[in-house]
């Protein structure tokens, strides 16, 4: 089971990634762009995933992926119950939400750099 703890070990250090609470919820962001965002509760997940591959995701494992609200599918977004999670599967969604928001060059600035200190690439 994946925790928020879980996350913020994952996303903290990103490049141009801040955490900041809005509205009683805390969100990871790259500028003015959310990546990853928690319920009140912090027992949902949201999290940055393409539009044309999110349907996918939540026919394959509904128990755990779900749409967001009518307004928002406008967004690159989808919702999980994040208990239903495992802690490697979430830094894996969270590292492919930030990657979505920031510049190529910065994404792989950062796996490179990963790898030069793990001696391998990140998730």
């Amino acid at each position: 089971m994946a925790t928020i703890d879980d996350v913020r070990a994952v996303l903290a250090d990103l490049p141009r990634s801040d955490e900041v609470v809005v509205r009683d919820r805390v969100k990871f962001r790259v500028g003015q762009i959310v990546y990853v965002a928690f319920s009140q509760d912090e027992t949902e997940i949201g999290f940055g995933f393409p539009k044309e591959e999110r349907a996918a995701l939540v026919a394959e494992r509904p128990e755990v992926f779900f749409l967001p609200r009518p307004s928002e599918l406008r967004f690159n977004w989808v919702e999980a119950h994040l208990d239903a999670l495992d802690p490697d599967e979430l830094a894996e969604l969270g590292l492919d939400a930030w990657r979505m928001c920031v510049p190529k060059k910065v994404s792989r600035e950062h796996d490179l750099t990963v790898e030069a200190a793990t001696g391998t690439l990140p998730p």
